[in-house]
């Protein structure tokens, strides 16, 4: 299986972080699936970094060395993922949420037919097959 990481979940596996859910250790784990870092991750922590280096302490860059380092494959951004955006939907009535991050990261796993592996409880209500929550 070809798995995205969303960020926190990329980032607590790259520290390894108690946080990580055992499921997904499991998936990033298994020597069957192949593992992916989105380019989006990469602008969101270059971008949390920039505004609060006291709280996000390395850069894009590095973390885009640390998944390197790991084996993980980049996935760039492109047209078909800002094409994808437009397509996902959201259950009705579901909280707000308002990452664009997110909503970016859903898009190209849509797109690019890989399963989305996140923790982020605001996911779920997205109507998104490619949607793994651990």
């Amino acid at each position: 299986m070809n798995i995205l990481l969303d960020t926190h979940i990329l980032i607590w596996a790259l520290n390894g972080d108690s946080r990580l859910p055992e499921k997904a250790r499991e998936l990033i784990l298994d020597e069957n699936n192949t593992v992916y870092y989105s380019s989006i991750s990469i602008w969101e922590i270059s971008i949390k970094h920039a505004l609060h280096p006291d709280n996000v302490t390395f850069t894009g860059k590095e973390l885009a060395g640390f998944c390197r380092e790991a084996g993980f494959l980049p996935v760039e951004m492109r047209e078909k993922h800002v094409f994808a955006l437009e397509t996902i939907t959201r259950q009705k009535g579901a909280p707000s949420h308002h990452d664009p991050f997110d909503r970016m990261l859903i898009a190209q796993a849509k797109a690019e037919n890989i399963s989305f592996i996140t923790h982020d409880s605001m996911l779920p209500y997205y109507e998104e097959k490619c949607i793994i929550p651990v």
